[in-house]
């Protein structure tokens, strides 16, 4: 196979992605073994062994202990709706993060109070090492781990207050905006940031991925007159999952 200006680790890897997305190779399949990815493409052993390691990091094969590299199974990738945050009517947790009123779910969450990172103090506009609420949340759809988060609270704003814990009290998993309003404070907007990173090896055990794998992260923020009342990392797959946005036009 003759080779042009590209490396030839890369190119060598552009052709087995293409074979996997075509069905020559399909799920499951077994990955040519180094020695005839070496054979067939003429190239050496280190150039085979970066073309595996490329496909392993896109994610379109995966290693298997004493047995070899197989091609993953890649599903098509379901909606995470975001719309933004619903002034007035009833909410859940869930429907904070997943819009879809067709969408089934359930969440677990636990919380914790802990002193305020530099990130966390910044995006609360608060001093660091100030007490927050720390609640982390796994989300599922039809018992599949769909999303997580995790969110900050200050205290300044619901310590001794009935809101103190989200999942708990009159309004407790009713969100952030129902919370907020029964304290007498009127979220009147949110802002998201979205990006994509590696995903940590935590993550993936608790969203049944694999270390490394890309993940979409949101960093969301509820505003009450310009004031941050919530702060969140809202981390979902991001071979599994995208998130589509419908937000009004003015």
């Amino acid at each position: 196979m003759a080779f042009g200006e590209q490396p030839a680790y890369l190119r060598v890897a552009d052709d087995l992605r293409r074979k996997i997305l075509d069905g020559t190779l399909p799920p499951h399949a077994r990955l040519p073994s180094q020695a005839r990815i070496r054979t067939e493409y003429g190239v050496s052993d280190t150039v085979a062994l970066e073309a595996r390691k490329v496909l392993m990091a896109e994610g379109f094969v995966e290693g298997r202990s004493g047995s070899g590299t197989y091609v993953r199974e890649r599903p098509r990738p379901r909606r995470i709706i975001r719309s933004g945050y619903r002034p007035t009517g009833p909410s859940t947790p869930y429907r904070q993060e997943q819009a879809d009123e067709s969408c089934k779910g359930s969440w677990e969450s636990r919380s914790v109070q802990e002193s305020a990172s530099l990130d966390v103090a910044e995006r609360l506009r608060i001093e660091p090492g100030e007490r927050v609420m720390r609640t982390n949340y796994v989300f599922r759809t039809e018992g599949e781990p769909t999303l997580l988060s995790t969110s900050w609270e200050p205290l300044a704003l619901t310590g001794r207050t009935p809101v103190l814990l989200p999942e708990e009290g009159p309004v407790g998993g009713q969100g952030v905006v129902a919370r907020m309003a029964a304290i007498d404070l009127v979220v009147d907007h949110m802002a998201e940031e979205v990006s994509a990173r590696p995903g940590l090896a935590a993550e993936a055990a608790a969203l049944g991925g694999v270390p490394g794998h890309v993940v979409i992260e949101i960093r969301r923020t509820y505003f009450a007159s310009g004031r941050p009342v919530e702060t969140a990392d809202v981390v979902i797959p991001a071979d599994k999952y995208r998130a589509v946005y419908h937000l009004p036009v003015r």
